[in-house]
This record gives structure tokens, sequence and C-alpha cells, in this order.
């Protein structure tokens, strides 16, 4: 064989990086040891595989076919590696989720991820619909659990389970006198909502089509939590997941307001690359979050 395993890796790591010094870091390797794998590689073959922009390495269209090889070839190889070591057929898995997700759904599913499978070694990175799209395109994250619909010519979307959006407000605010708003109420309320990119603010601003340009919103902000407690502090009404929102409401320090006019339905999603590799991690993961009890 012509090449190594380490020359790979050097060679992912600086596609990530686009940089040879943070890819030796990211490596526990010299700079100078990352540089001359990653030469001997191109040398061996008598290809390049980046574009050199100032200090950066971009990696060129050479590179990003074989990327995804590269990645694939790498994730048996660890597999490989994990059975001879310690005769387990799961190594690591690095998750995406979005805040929702994340925050009520991912811990409980990876605390019986790892009951099932001990020594499994998982991660969770917790992020917004755009950012985690953008983590597993770029091979940074293994499975994505989002709540917004995209569109990646490198991802694979496929549906998870399905959600539904709430309108709430603070038990004294006017409008929880009324219980039921109409598009006259949506219209003159004040909204504190998720940011831009966020799924729950795509769906959001599906559900309000025709009033969305006219209403007021007087607050963005980037946790589900921070929009509860303004809620509660009685600053405005706003829109999330009932997932999010089923101890407020058991607790009575928030409540429910009916929107019966507007499709307030989504779904939570599976995205992977396209051309990812599925790894026994991988694909026991799929295989637990779609159970039953657990993917309901």
């Amino acid at each position: 064989m012509r090449y190594t395993l380490r020359q790979l890796e050097v060679f992912l790591a600086t596609a990530n990086y686009e940089n040879v010094t943070r890819a030796a870091d990211s490596l526990a390797m010299s700079q100078s040891a990352a540089s001359g794998a990653l030469k001997d590689l191109e040398q061996q073959f008598d290809v390049l595989l980046f574009d050199r922009v100032g200090k950066r390495l971009q990696v060129n269209e050479l590179g990003r076919l074989l990327r995804p090889k590269a990645e694939a070839f790498l994730e048996q190889a660890r597999e490989l590696e994990s059975e001879l070591s310690t005769h387990q057929h799961v190594g690591s898995l690095k998750l995406g989720a979005t805040l929702t997700i994340g925050n009520y759904l991912a811990v409980d599913l990876m605390a019986e991820f790892m009951r099932e499978i001990p020594g499994a070694q998982i991660s969770l990175e917790v992020a917004n619909t755009a950012a985690i799209a953008r983590q597993v395109a770029n091979f940074e994250l293994d499975i994505g659990l989002i709540e917004g619909e995209i569109q990646h010519p490198d991802l694979t979307v496929s549906h998870w389970r399905d959600d539904e959006l709430v309108v709430f407000c603070a038990p004294n605010h006017v409008c929880a006198e009324r219980g039921q708003l109409s598009d006259e109420d949506l219209l003159a309320a004040q909204w504190i909502l998720r940011e831009t990119g966020s799924g729950t603010r795509q769906a959001f601003d599906r559900a309000m089509h025709g009033l969305l340009s006219n209403q007021t919103i007087a607050l963005e902000l980037q946790h589900t939590e921070a929009i509860l407690r303004a809620v509660e502090a009685g600053l405005g009404i706003s829109c999330l997941s009932r997932i999010a929102l089923q101890d407020s409401f058991a607790r009575g320090t928030l409540v429910p307001l009916a929107v019966p006019q507007r499709d307030l339905s989504r779904a939570f999603y599976f995205i992977l690359r396209r051309d990812k590799y599925l790894s026994e991690g991988i694909k026991k993961w799929l295989e637990l979050c779609r159970r039953p009890v657990l993917g309901r």
C-alpha cells in the first residue's frame, strides 16, 4: 500500500481546518510531521490535493472528490481497530442536534445508547439548523438531528418524528384571557422569537404566512430558556415546540394559546452526508431513535 492511514488523517484534518498547523494540533502531531505526511501523500501519486491561498490550504477539485472516500475508509479502519482492541462494534459517534432536540430529547437517547452499548464514546454539539447542517456537510459531525427543513446537495434528509409548535404567554398576559387568538390578535401582539436560521423560526414564519411582514418582533433570542423567562416576565408572547413547554404548562407558569386557523405542525429530521459510510454506531443510533417508545 503506497499510503498510510496517518497520511489520510492529515489530509482530512487539513481539509477541515484549511491550515496544517491546526490540523497537526488536532492530531497531536508536530507541524513539520503533518506537513511531511501531506507532502509525501501528494508526491507518491504526483498529485496536488489543495490550492495554496496565502496561508490557507483550500481543498481542490481532486481533494473534494477523494475526501468522502477517505472519510469512509478511515471510519472502517477505526471500526476494525475498535473490534480488535475491545471486541466492540461501536466506536465514537459525533452527534449534532438543534436546540429543542438537544435540550429535550437527545440526552435521554444518549443515556439509553450508552446503557445498551457500554464503552461507546458519544459527543453532542447543539446549535441551530443551519450550523448543524454545515458541520455535517463538512464531515465535522456524523449525523444531525434537526428541526428545520433544508436542501443541500451533499446531504440526505429523512423524516424522524412529528412535532407541534404552540403559541403561549404568561398567565397574567392580556392574551391569556382570550385563550384563542385571531389573526388580528397575532398582529397586535409583541413577539419574542428564536433567531433566523433556527428550525423553530422557520416553522413559525411558514405558519404565519400573510402576517409576517406586519408582526411586531420585540426580541430574537438564541436560547429556549431565555425565551421562556422573557415570556414569563410578561415581555410578549412566543411560539415554541410543545416538547419545550410541557413542564411550564404543568407548573402553570405559562399557558397555551389556541390558533386554530394556523398550521403549527412540523417534523424533526435526520441529516447525513450522501456519501457518508454508515458505521455500526450510526446504524445503532438510527435504530434507537426510530423505536416507537423513544421516537415519539
